[in-house]
């Protein structure tokens, strides 16, 4: 996400090779603004940014590093919406009412399950109302979603009338220890009266904390238009931007947060459950200067990972004990955590290996499904100890999971290296091994 703005930082920034120099500054501007405009950032948001950068590098002295200071103050401060609420903010006295609007086909109903699965992994109890009765099989897509991720559904069988589904589930929340209610509402292909009176109805009968809008990442200055009529018609309190991952240009971020003025609060940087990450504008223009958001990462990964078993298992690796059962569950844990791509762009120097790791898929990919069927093809002893696998056991596991034993072979020897470095970072100068490797990545890249 913001590759593109992301690159033409870099492209203005080195136009300034030299101190004091107004013409590099001029060239400099003007290759940003150029770039700005390519990645759908709206043209008057473009002319205030390019006014407060200039106005502060001339402050500050010309240079590479005040004209790189500049940019990230400023952005900070156009993203920010005068200090408006970030991330999801729960009502003082649960539950918290949450309704979700957007336009067909945006991402909202995918978004509503990705906002339920962030809650629950807080130990959140979240209930999500079908309140979508518009849409052919859109409580049936609710439906699946909330079994696959084991997330509670409200509905009613049969019913056409949205308005009684909303008051039902809110009476059912109201009654029980439900946190969060997350009404999934219709869509249209385009805003129509009938549909703003529906979501009006709702709102009423509600009367939730929030009204979130999702907007489809890649819907550029229309995204903004479209965004601009929902606030009118309903007040909406934040935005979450789906398909960020999809889209490279980022500019109905700005125009958002600039023209309309509220708060991004969530964004979707994948297709997985887990892929959906809270908006914080310090940490994401960090990413845009390829300088990363450990934070955030050091975030999901508390959430995801049990700190017993966080220590458990690095005693065993520490004793040089990780085996196969330990890998698969490791697997399963970095799978909760989204994609290897959004998690890659979290540690500073590696964002610019993302394009590499855009297709990888921890689940469906050629050398995942062949490590999970060797692994399938092992004894449980085996799994438990694998200096047992001597050439026989080999040749089994190798016949059993429809490879050769040269691929085998591979697999293992990576899996020991694996162990080794795991067993190099789990010592008392672990951490400074693994923060001098980072330093040369970012050095590399």
């Amino acid at each position: 996400m913001f590759e593109l703005i992301g690159e033409s930082f870099k492209s203005a920034i080195n136009k300034l090779r030299f101190v004091d120099d107004e013409k590099a500054l001029k060239n400099a501007l003007e290759t940003l603004k150029k770039s700005l405009l390519k990645a759908d950032v709206h043209h008057k948001v473009v002319k205030d940014l390019l006014v407060l950068v200039e106005e502060d590098v001339k402050k500050n002295g010309i240079g590479q590093k005040q004209f790189l200071n500049a940019l990230k103050v400023n952005l900070e401060y156009i993203l920010n919406v005068n200090g408006k609420n970030q991330g999801f903010v729960f009502a003082p006295k649960p539950p918290t009412i949450v309704l979700m609007t957007g336009l067909q086909g945006g991402g909202k109903t995918t978004s509503t399950i990705k906002l339920a699965n962030y809650l629950k992994l807080r130990n959140k109890k979240v209930l999500v109302a079908a309140c979508d009765l518009q849409r052919l099989a859109a409580v049936e897509q609710l439906k699946q979603l909330c079994n696959t991720n084991e997330i509670e559904l409200f509905y009613i069988e049969n019913e056409t009338n949205p308005i009684e589904v909303a008051k039902k589930a809110l009476e059912k929340v109201n009654s029980s220890m439900v946190d969060v209610l997350l009404v999934d509402t219709a869509g249209r292909l385009a805003i129509d009266e009938i549909l703003m009176n529906e979501l009006k109805d709702i709102k009423e009968a509600l009367n939730p904390h929030e009204v979130f809008y999702v907007a489809d990442a890649m819907s550029g200055q229309d995204g903004v238009k479209t965004a601009a009529s929902f606030n009118e018609a309903l007040g909406i309190t934040g935005v979450i931007l789906s398909k960020f991952d999809a889209d490279t240009k980022g500019g109905v971020a700005l125009g958002i947060a600039k023209q309309i003025g509220i708060p991004l609060r969530f964004i979707g940087v994948g297709e997985k459950i887990a892929d959906l990450e809270i908006f914080i504008p310090d940490r994401i223009v960090s990413r845009i200067m390829g300088e990363g958001d450990l934070a955030t990462l050091a975030e999901k990964t508390a959430a995801i990972i049990d700190e017993k078993e966080a220590k458990k298992l690095n005693q065993k690796i520490k004793k040089g004990e990780f085996n196969f059962n330990d890998f698969l569950n490791q697997m399963e844990s970095i799978k909760k955590l989204g994609s290897m791509k959004s998690l890659i762009g979290m540690i500073p120097g590696l964002s610019n290996i993302n394009s590499e790791l855009k297709d990888l898929d921890l689940d469906n990919s050629k050398e995942i499904l062949h490590i999970k069927a060797m692994i399938s093809s092992m004894t449980p002893k085996e799994r438990e100890n694998p200096d047992l696998l001597n050439n026989a056991r080999k040749r089994r596991i190798a016949e059993g999971a429809g490879l050769s034993q040269i691929e085998v072979n591979r697999f293992l020897k990576q899996f020991a290296n694996a162990a080794k470095l795991a067993k190099r970072f789990s010592g008392k100068k672990g951490m400074d091994s693994l923060m001098q490797m980072m330093s040369q990545a970012r050095r590399q890249f």
